[in-house]
């Protein structure tokens, strides 16, 4: 073989290593961390500095193998710790991200935009919320992009805007509880008619003179409410956040009892019903006078309401840990795993909205409180795991 001619390597070489680079005085400096890893840090998520780097040796050329010099170590950092060099070139280091790192990046906040439509977002039909599915579906449909230098909340707020092309959607109200002194009460109801609120409940509390107001606004009358209980009420008033983004509440699913016996059919006692079969029992309305009002009537229609859409929901999945999910709900289990990476000892229960109708899941802590939909879940998970 002449000498011209040289074997062709069948290796790719640095496929795993994500360089950090920074330049000051003229000299050039180089890290070698792991892939994915870097941003991680930036962002907080990770907290373990030998997950992020491959060595604490601090290079001129990574690729080369070339190791910078103890001399030009402390002339630009003022000290020869390749450790602390290595902590200050991943906080100001320029990092090149590869195009999986980007897609990663990518579909991680399309997901966080998503979440956050879906928590603060509800149809005006029915006042429930959208699954975190469909708000993506919807997002492809309308070709919407997501911008790596903006917020998630920044976008998702604007998303809504193209959303309503594609299915009907409106951002959910506030649930507001007032206490204003008498005298402000006419100017109150005015500020409220004005910004088109609804109005659940007063208490126009006779003994003390305060009213209290439980009402229904839009996100961007918060800021005139709350300058409103400030300034016009003298310091006497109080404004009391109830829910973020009020939408109908979901009935408690309860197993049904089991029986000892079935009247009329042998053999011994009866066995409990399985999970999927476990529904809600019925409540019964209160029997109607003749001489009853319409109102009273109208409340007990709507008691029948809710009767039968409590009857309707069934737990598929009792509450457990997500990674019981049996193999049905695979794609829902790989999707949840999440949390435990970020925070183990979550639980979720599956229910199902009448036969064949849609699966919710709802989640609870390791200390065993419910806090909702996915979203909710990921967002506590996030905050719980950069505490530590």
């Amino acid at each position: 073989m002449s000498q011209g001619v040289k074997q062709p390597i069948g290796q790719k070489r640095l496929t795993n290593i994500a360089v950090v680079r920074y330049k000051k005085k003229g000299k050039r400096f180089e890290i070698a961390c792991y892939k994915n890893k870097v941003v991680n840090w930036r962002n907080g998520v990770e907290k373990d500095l030998d997950e992020v780097l491959q060595t604490t040796t601090v290079f001129t050329n990574v690729s080369k193998a070339a190791v910078s010099k103890q001399e030009d170590l402390i002339d630009v950092f003022g000290t020869d710790d390749e450790e602390k060099v290595c902590l200050m070139i991943l906080a100001e280091g320029d990092l090149q991200i590869s195009e999986k790192e980007r897609d990663v990046e990518l579909s991680s906040l399309f997901k966080d935009v998503a979440s956050i439509i879906a928590e603060k977002c509800i149809n005006p039909k029915t006042q429930r919320p959208y699954t975190i599915t469909m708000i993506e579906r919807a997002l492809r449909d309308c070709h919407f992009s997501v911008d790596p230098k903006r917020s998630a909340k920044q976008q998702a707020l604007q998303a809504v805007q193209p959303l309503k092309e594609q299915l009907p959607i409106e951002r959910a109200r506030m649930r507001l509880k007032i206490q204003i002194p008498s005298g402000s009460r006419e100017e109150l109801m005015a500020l409220l008619q004005s910004r088109q609120a609804t109005i659940e409940s007063q208490d126009l509390g006779l003994s003390n003179n305060q009213v209290t107001v439980m009402c229904l606004v839009e996100p961007g009358a918060f800021r005139e409410m709350h300058s409103f209980v400030q300034k016009s009420c003298d310091g006497s008033g109080r404004l009391e956040v109830i829910s973020l983004a009020a939408t109908e509440d979901v009935p408690s699913v309860h197993a049904a009892p089991a029986h000892d016996s079935l009247p009329g059919v042998p053999g011994g006692p009866r066995a409990a019903p399985e999970p999927s079969q476990q529904a809600l029992p019925a409540v019964s309305s209160p029997a109607r006078r003749p001489d009853e009002p319409v109102a009273a009537r109208e409340t007990g229609g709507q008691t029948r309401s809710r009767s039968a859409q409590a009857q309707s929901i069934s737990v598929v999945y009792p509450k457990g840990s997500i990674a019981g999910l049996p193999d049905e709900h695979a794609s829902r289990r790989e999707r949840f795993a999440e949390l435990d990476e970020l925070q183990p000892g979550w639980q979720v229960e599956l229910r199902s909205r009448g036969a064949g109708g849609a699966v919710d899941a709802a989640f609870y802590t390791p200390a065993g409180d419910a806090v909702g939909a996915f979203a909710n879940a990921r967002r506590q998970a996030l905050q719980s795991s950069k505490q530590r």
